[in-house]
């Protein structure tokens, strides 16, 4: 049974950074793409980033320079680094994969592809 699992959301002062966890059991994600997306309430969800089977990497236009996606293969852990972080960037936050390849364009961009879910990490923003 595959189960993700996302730590670290919080509350933050606006300028200030927060490093997002999603550790996987039951799916091994050193050649799987996956992706973190968020939904902000009365919004629709948003793809983040996405890092694809081998390594590609894309992100929303609107955190690029301030937020950094990794894994870790050894702790099969997917990593998403926030910094800059603005009061728009509130959101409840979830870690997603699939289970066939793909690149980190489309992990990004196809979240309805993707085929297993965390149950997310609410990060809070205050300006």
């Amino acid at each position: 049974q595959v189960k993700l699992v996302e730590s670290g959301g919080g509350s933050v002062q606006a300028g200030g950074a927060l490093r997002l966890s999603c550790v996987a059991s039951g799916y091994t994600i050193s050649n799987q793409c996956m992706g973190w997306f968020r939904q902000a309430p009365g919004k629709e969800r948003e793809g983040v980033a996405g890092i694809g089977s081998v390594g590609s990497i894309r992100y929303a236009d609107s955190v690029k320079g301030r937020f950094s996606i990794s894994k870790d293969n050894a702790k099969n852990t997917l990593y998403l680094q926030m910094n800059s972080l603005e009061p728009e960037d509130t959101a409840m936050y979830f870690c997603a994969g699939r289970n066939t390849g793909c690149t980190g364009n489309y992990a990004l961009m196809n979240s309805h592809a993707m085929n297993y879910w965390g149950e997310g990490t609410l990060v809070t923003i205050s300006s």
